[in-house]
């Protein structure tokens, strides 16, 4: 399995990225970064101000091309959102997905505001002939409050596709060895998981439904 970060923005030269961050806690994956930007902006921004050459979405479909000749996953990670820019032409991750023909999981927040961020960004991706493979919500809340329960039953009506996963909030401060024993029970079967999401909503939102 390989990771590809196609902009890292907001990380200084010597730090870990996300990729890195990916590859310590998951243990056994390649991980590769295309550029990296020092301030916490969009690529396109960050690299503007910064005076550095931005990543195109040419260059994120061919890296991502090349790691899968030798790698039977690739996971390619955008930076803010499916059509945050990553140059001065507009060039988006979404313009990379669609160089690849590949299927785009979306990563989505719990609460408040979610759905109808969730709902553009699935009507966006099929708007270019893209598959929304499926929604995993990115960080589930200790305490969920009412609208982040109610929005397990309306997150895969709004996307049209289904939930695939929920990742606990807090999971990246876990050490590796927690981390690689949890993760496969946040995932769906889909995902090479055991995460089921109609339990996970009568468990954590019995009354919403």
């Amino acid at each position: 399995m390989a990771v590809l970060k196609a902009a890292q923005t907001g990380v200084g030269p010597d730090e870990p990225g996300d990729a890195a961050e990916v590859a310590r806690l998951a243990g056994a994956v390649t991980a590769a970064e295309l550029a990296r930007f020092p301030e916490p902006l969009a690529p396109a921004t960050a690299a503007r101000r910064a005076g550095l050459t931005p990543v195109h979405p040419h260059e994120v479909a061919e890296a991502a091309a090349k790691l899968a000749t030798e790698h039977d996953l690739v996971l390619v990670e955008g930076a803010g959102g499916l059509l945050v820019r990553f140059d001065a032409a507009g060039g988006t991750l979404a313009d990379a997905a669609r160089l690849l023909s590949a299927p785009v999981l979306v990563v989505a927040p719990a609460g408040l505001g979610t759905l109808n961020a969730t709902e553009l960004t699935t009507r966006e991706l099929r708007s270019r002939g893209l598959v929304p493979a499926g929604i995993v919500i990115g960080s589930w809340p200790t305490a969920p409050d009412l609208a982040a329960r109610c929005n397990l039953a309306d997150l895969p009506d709004v996307a049209g596709a289904p939930l695939l996963g929920s990742v606990p909030a807090g999971s990246g401060a876990l050490s590796p060895t927690a981390f690689r024993a949890a993760a496969p029970h946040w995932l769906a079967p889909r995902l090479d998981g055991s995460w089921d999401a109609e339990a996970f909503r009568v468990r954590e939102a019995p009354e919403a439904f």
